[in-house]
């Protein structure tokens, strides 16, 4: 049993590994293609067009060679999905049918004690709001705005909407009559301080509450619709130790099968458009409650969807705010088409309006691709029954279309030009090669060409030549690659180098590996990874065990290697005498620097 790992047998974690393979985890997140003995796909971490994401299933484990990276199955599974090292054994174990033992007469998964108490505060006080929605005098108005909205009792339930009365200290008594931290409380987002500060009031007052759950569905937070006229209309719980907002994605824990399934996305702006929806049978919509998308939002659903489909606001405010998140998914890599809704209207109103056989025909088949959009959009700036409203749109979207790789798409989208707006196919074509001309000109000082449309925002950055390692440097990875793959040649090692590589990473490295094979273990690295946890040695692992090393060596090869290695103590005691020597002469001791330069003599024979 391994210090930090939670007290978990180590026959679980070898049998952990034994029964996930590293190319069905991975695969469950990333598209992967074999490209010899190597699968590739495009790293889940980082955005970026062409994959450095490798996976070895000889060696079980993965690399990115864009970000670093790198480890066996766990290490992926605790990176992608946010765990601890034995939560993720844990969530492994159960899925694999593996029976996690007790230790000791305590569970085997560490727990942070606040995080779970305040876990149990947001689960219960929930089922306490859903409670007083459905059962009390207090909670009817609620109610009936709920049913005004077209949620019925089944939608109430499934999405656990409740009630927080009109009153300071309601949760306040609830939550201490269970003997809860009432300060711990406050710091979770449950309640909030006296302005005099004698004490704690409910943070939530007259609000329909809407708990946001994490993707494995426990309540961490609320969001709180006031059924008054007090401000805000709309209010969240604060970020605390379980809730973040640009990690959390509304309804993804009911979402996440459908959205594996489908592989894709249909991302809303609020809780009540994912609700309408799902009833309409949208049962992939996630939602960022209001808050602008960020790289976590979009890093997290890269991971599960290949297209994300966006269904804003039809008012000026959403569908702006759909054209700001273009970019951001574009320069991910991501598919997007856009949902076009008419009158204004949100989600939740169409549905209600024109109701869910026609929302998913016309609004969610209907999605067009980014090009159309922002044709769409820009239409609305100009006046084109006017002369100088067309040629001004023109000038506006011309360069939209140049921009497309595809001649194909490019001759479509002129063609429905021309004939929208009387205008002369050839004379567009022609308007088009010409900008089409200067952006080739000008792409080494903007973006890359597909995505002109970011205006500038990704300049080109000069790719450097991959840094020389120093001999030393190489000759200690290439040594620690064959000492992971033969135990005899770590033994060799052992005796005549022990821990003394240069550079420190790899002395705690080696020092690890001839503590595992002293266990009588053979080699492994996927299973060797998981006895360091330190991500940076895992990292630098990881790379290592990515070279090309031969299986194949002979003492003599490991002679050069360790001989390469002893050289820089040596060179750096050389460099201090010849310092020294210099100031011996400096000084008029010719003596002592005729001496010490003899000694350079003798260590450079050596």
């Amino acid at each position: 049993m391994s210090a930090g790992q939670g007290n978990i047998p180590e026959k679980v974690i070898d049998s952990v590994l034994e029964h996930n393979d590293i190319v069905d985890t991975v695969g469950k997140y990333v598209h992967l293609t074999k490209q010899g003995k190597y699968m590739k796909g495009l790293c889940p971490f980082h955005s970026e067009k062409t994959p450095s994401f490798t996976v070895t299933p000889e060696k079980q484990i993965f690399y990115c060679y864009g970000c670093g990276k790198g480890g066996n199955a766990i290490k992926f599974t605790m990176e992608i999905e946010g765990l601890s090292f034995p939560e993720a054994v844990k969530v492994m174990a159960e899925e694999s049918n593996i029976e996690m033992p007790e230790v000791q007469g305590s569970a085997v998964i560490s727990v942070n004690p606040e995080r779970e108490r305040l876990l149990q505060a947001y689960e219960w006080s929930s089922k306490f709001f859903h409670y007083l929605l459905k059962n009390t005098e207090h909670g009817k108005p609620a109610m009936d705005y709920l049913r005004s909205r077209g949620f019925n009792d089944k939608t109430i339930d499934q999405f656990q909407m409740g009630y927080a009365p009109d009153s300071w200290n309601t949760l306040v008594q609830f939550l201490t009559k269970r003997s809860f931290d009432l300060e711990e409380m406050e710091k979770g987002g449950l309640l909030s301080p006296r302005s005099d500060g004698t004490g704690y009031i409910d943070r939530f007052r007259d609000r329909v509450i809407f708990p946001i759950n994490d993707k494995n569905g426990r309540v961490i937070a609320f969001a709180g619709r006031v059924l008054g006229d007090a401000q805000p209309k709309y209010l969240n719980s604060p970020e605390s130790k379980l809730f973040n907002k640009s990690r959390t994605l509304y309804n993804l824990h009911q979402a996440k099968s459908a959205i594996r399934k489908l592989r894709q996305i249909v991302l809303f702006e609020g809780y009540g458009d994912v609700i309408a929806a799902w009833e309409a049978g949208v049962h992939n919509g996630v939602a960022t409650m209001g808050t602008s998308l960020t790289e976590g939002h979009i890093a997290m659903m890269k991971t599960m969807a290949d297209e994300i489909l966006i269904c804003f606001d039809g008012d000026r405010a959403g569908q702006s705010s759909a054209m700001k998140n273009i970019p951001l998914l574009e320069s991910a890599g991501i598919r997007i088409r856009i949902a076009v809704l008419s009158d204004g209207l949100d989600p939740d109103d169409f549905v209600r309006k024109y109701g869910s056989e026609r929302f998913m025909s016309q609004i969610i088949d209907g999605a067009v691709s980014t090009t159309k959009f922002k044709l769409i959009y820009l239409k609305k700036n100009h006046i084109l029954l006017e002369e100088d409203g067309k040629i001004a749109y023109m000038k506006e979207v011309l360069p939209i279309i140049a921009a497309l790789p595809s001649s194909t798409e490019r001759e479509v989208y002129l063609r429905e030009l021309s004939s929208e707006h009387q205008l002369s196919y050839e004379s567009l074509k022609q308007d088009c090669n010409l900008i089409r001309q200067t952006m080739q000109k000008n792409i080494s000082d903007g973006d890359n060409f597909e995505l002109g449309w970011n205006n500038g925002r990704h300049k080109k950055e000069k790719v450097s030549a991959p840094t020389l390692l120093p001999a030393y440097h190489t000759a200690e990875r290439r040594l620690l690659s064959l000492m992971l793959q033969d135990v005899e040649v770590a033994q060799y090692v052992g005796e005549r180098l022990g821990e003394a590589f240069n550079i420190d990473d790899h002395a705690a490295i080696a020092a690890y590996l001839y503590a595992y094979y002293a266990q009588g273990k053979h080699p492994d690295i996927s299973r060797f990874i998981s006895s360091l946890h330190d991500d940076r040695l895992e990292k630098t692992l990881s790379s290592i065990s990515m070279m090309d090393t031969p299986q194949e060596w002979n003492v003599q090869v490991l002679d050069d290697y360790i001989r390469e290695i002893h050289k820089v103590p040596q060179q750096l005691q050389i460099e201090l005498k010849k310092e020294e020597m210099i100031s011996a002469e400096r000084s008029g001791d010719f003596l002592r620097a005729a001496q010490i330069a003899s000694e350079i003599i003798a260590l450079e024979r050596q």
